[in-house]
């Protein structure tokens, strides 16, 4: 008997959103301890010393190797990839055939014919489908994230972030570390073990210094770099973070991790979908807040208005280019960070836990999203100007905020909105879900990070 697929599944319910409306899944899954001191001194660590995150277990990671792997990539990425190649890095963003984001991820360049796709499963999906369904010379190996797969990874991936960081890796090194550009990655030797890095960092901006090291190696002697980063970072205040403090990072660093995937509709996009398991994470995704369509398309996003803008390059051929074309000069949403009025949070957060009657949807801590694809509304008066996708609090912002994608005239600096909280009706019938009603609060745009 055939496993079912992602579009069996989806013909056998018939309205795609109503089925993501009412999946059981909630928030996306981080196998991690959810603290090692408490959140909140985690979440200061990476502006005042350093942080350490184990991200070993929680992303896909899809090998690709071959003499077309740069050819692939290519042709399915926005990016431009003139100059990609060894100890290179950047952020994968693919599209369908109608411009719309199917996903996004970083992609590491550890030899010329040999890249690394990491990230929620989606993009390396995609990739990977068309990898072994396309005219490709490429070999694809694929090491899932824990909960897809109990056995061991095949690299440990440790990121630090914090002014103190470079100090840390020095330190553990032995020596000064090479200099390594932005989104570039440099090779060392930690405790004897052999380390690629990659600068980049997760909260904030990057600085002159390193602000953030990705740091890469050997599964099996995760153990013995894990003790020398902690007895180097002992001195300069580094502190381990747990998967309550991580997903915040994302909320200050201007990241929207869980746009819905342009996948489930359109004829060009069938075979994937037919290619995909009905018990996969495209299939099992859940959509909630209080936007609310039954056409799922009106979910899909562009590059533009994710912030991905800049990184689209005509300068290629690949999928969705024509699209894309055709829609460069039209108005866009733009990614903007909301700062959330304070009386208005605290009020929602005290109806929630200690109101009688009809309470608003609890706002769980650090992080309030309990769906994989939060939407919720964003109004300027009675205007729908976008939607609100990842929420939550952080000690360095000192309130609730969000990150949301905006009408790009009404994407004004300090311009005051309203955040409809709660899903229509009472609540889906998913899990995560007590029955409540919609509450507003009033929100702040903001044009870069509030941090």
């Amino acid at each position: 008997m055939t496993a079912e697929s992602l579009e069996d599944k989806i013909q056998r319910h018939g309205n795609i959103a109503d089925m993501l409306r009412n999946t059981p899944q909630g928030a996306y899954d981080y196998p991690m301890r959810s603290e090692y001191s408490n959140w909140r001194d985690e979440q200061r660590a990476w502006k005042q010393t350093s942080v350490l995150f184990d991200q070993s277990f929680h992303m896909t990671d899809i090998y690709f190797q071959g003499p077309d792997v740069k050819r692939l990539f290519s042709d399915l990425g926005i990016n431009s990839f003139t100059t990609f190649g060894r100890n290179k890095a950047k952020q994968f963003v693919a599209c369908n055939y109608d411009g719309y984001v199917i996903g996004d991820a970083i992609l590491f360049g550890f030899e010329d014919d040999e890249y690394s796709l990491v990230g929620r499963p989606v993009a390396p999906n995609w990739v990977a489908f068309m990898a072994e369904t396309g005219d490709y010379d490429v070999k694809v190996t694929r090491d899932e994230r824990s909960i897809d797969n109990k056995g061991k990874r095949l690299l440990f991936r440790y990121n630090l972030n914090g002014p103190a960081t470079g100090r840390i890796i020095e330190k553990a090194v032995g020596g000064k570390l090479p200099r390594i550009k932005f989104f570039n990655m440099a090779e060392f030797e930690i405790a004897g073990v052999p380390i690629r890095a990659l600068n980049h960092t997760m909260a904030g901006v990057p600085g002159e210094e390193f602000t953030g090291l990705e740091l890469m190696g050997p599964f099996d002697q995760a153990d013995t770099v894990r003790q020398a980063l902690l007895e180097a970072g002992q001195e300069f205040g580094l502190k381990l973070g747990g998967g309550r403090a991580y997903p915040t990072t994302a909320i200050e660093g201007g990241w929207i991790p869980s746009p819905v995937p342009a996948i489930y509709t359109g004829e060009a996009m069938k075979p994937f979908r037919q290619w995909l398991p009905a018990n996969g994470f495209e299939a099992n995704a859940s959509i909630g807040g209080s936007f609310y369509s039954d056409n799922i398309e009106d979910y899909y996003c562009t590059p533009w208005d994710l912030g991905y803008g800049h990184t689209l390059k005509f300068d290629h051929d690949f999928v969705g280019r024509t699209a894309l074309e055709k829609l460069a000069d039209q108005p866009h949403r733009r990614k903007v960070w909301l700062r959330w009025n304070n009386d208005d949070t605290c009020a929602l957060i005290v109806d929630s836990l200690f109101g009688s009657g009809e309470r608003p949807k609890y706002l769980d801590i650090p992080v309030s999203n309990y769906t994989s694809g939060p939407y919720d509304k964003v109004l300027l008066g009675d205007q729908l100007i976008g939607v609100s996708a990842n929420a939550g609090y952080t000690v360095n912002i000192g309130s609730w905020g969000s990150m949301a994608m905006v009408d790009e005239k009404q994407a004004v600096e300090g311009a005051e909105v309203k955040l409809v909280i709660g899903e229509e009706g009472g609540g889906s019938a998913k899990p995560t879900v007590e029955r409540h009603a919609q509450r507003t609060i009033r929100a702040t745009i903001h044009t870069t990070p509030t941090v």
